[in-house]
């Protein structure tokens, strides 16, 4: 369960000190400092993953910085996030890039791009250790962004998602009213669907009004807190659409430089302890939620066929080649991706045994 939700410190100000003497202990301007953080969520199982980052910096910081988690629109839209960080509105945001990529395609790359055969967690480790966050950072001097991002809780791939009836083969998909967001519109619009970029409380009512006639959100939890189960028998997992995704949590660059070296690690270290927390957590919940979705709400749940992330797949080449003639920067980042992924998935598939077969002979 979430913490609530403690507003008494939004106003606060940071303790202003003067210099000191020589002899005496430095003493930090940021002491004692409370960063407002909205999160794109406004209740359900992302907003507790949004508090327990919080926590962690919270509790790790020794009354040094506290962050003040709000929901979904408390200070702005969703949309406006990113901007308001950027203006020092807010200090902090929680969200995915995907909610900021009609400034640049290439923010989908950061957790919502083409798939080169990984998984999210592969591409966590691309941006820690393959020159992902530096190109990252690139773009936000590219963008004049005044911000600081760091990246957390490598997402299961999302589920094709909901629709009318069962989809057997990629020519049902053609002419399909369907919700998704970030650069996957792109490649949906490829594969011939007719795309609405929707936030998650309007799915299900827009797919009950005939507004759209499939979606996707994120994950069974997710899922069946909006009620697409009330909407929607046909529910397909596994897709290439959106295959690694992840938050993004991101900082007002002058309030982030202001904060001693300890604290801006503690931002740092605390969004990477949330992998592990994430991972744990969510594949637990959204494994339980799948199983209630199936046996006592009715929903037939399919896996995806092959034909149809096939499709996407050369979906996604005709997306990636024509964006990345467009945008030199683009196609950076990709060389970059590719680099990476040909060799770490070279190996992890060498070595990975599978993990199905063990499955079946213990579960059938």
């Amino acid at each position: 369960m979430t913490k609530s939700l403690n507003r008494r410190g939004f106003l606060r100000g940071s303790a202003v000190v003067g210099a000191g003497a020589l002899a005496a202990p430095a003493v930090h301007a940021q002491e004692g400092t409370t960063l407002k953080m909205q999160a794109a969520w406004g209740g359900g199982i992302f907003l507790e993953n949004a508090q327990s980052y919080v926590n962690r910096v919270n509790e790790m910081s020794g009354g040094k910085l506290s962050i003040e988690l709000l929901p979904v629109n408390s200070v702005v839209k969703t949309s406006q996030m990113q901007d308001a960080v950027h203006r020092g509105v807010l200090d902090a945001a929680h969200y995915v890039p995907a909610y900021w990529y009609s400034k640049s395609k290439t923010a989908s790359l950061f957790g919502t791009g083409p798939c080169f055969g990984w998984s999210s967690q592969e591409v966590l480790g691309w941006v820690n250790y393959g020159g992902g966050q530096e190109l990252f950072d690139e773009l936000m001097g590219i963008l004049e962004l005044n911000v600081v991002s760091f990246f957390n809780s490598p997402m299961p791939a999302q589920p094709l998602g909901w629709f009318k009836e069962e989809i057997t083969g990629a020519d049902q998909m053609n002419g399909l009213k369907y919700r998704t967001v970030g650069l996957a519109a792109d490649v949906l619009l490829e594969m011939g669907m007719s795309v609405v970029q929707l936030p998650g409380g309007e799915i299900q009512p827009a797919m009950k009004s005939g507004l759209i006639d499939a979606a996707e959100f994120n994950n069974p939890t997710s899922d069946r807190d909006f009620g697409m189960q009330d909407v929607s028998k046909h529910y397909h997992l596994a897709s290439f659409h959106q295959s690694q995704e992840f938050f993004e949590v991101t900082f007002n660059k002058d309030k982030y430089n202001a904060l001693a070296p300890e604290l801006q690690a503690i931002l740092k270290y605390a969004s990477e302890a949330e992998n592990s927390n994430f991972y744990w957590n969510n594949t637990k919940r959204y494994s339980e939620d799948l199983v209630t979705l199936a046996e006592e709400q009715g929903v037939n749940v399919y896996r995806t066929p092959d034909s149809v992330m096939q499709a996407q797949l050369e979906a996604w080449d005709v997306v990636v080649e024509r964006i990345s003639n467009e945008d030199p920067f683009f196609a950076k980042v990709i060389e970059s991706q590719m680099a990476y992924a040909k060799t770490v998935m070279n190996y992890l598939n060498l070595n990975q045994p599978d993990y199905k077969l063990a499955y079946k002979h213990y579960f059938g």
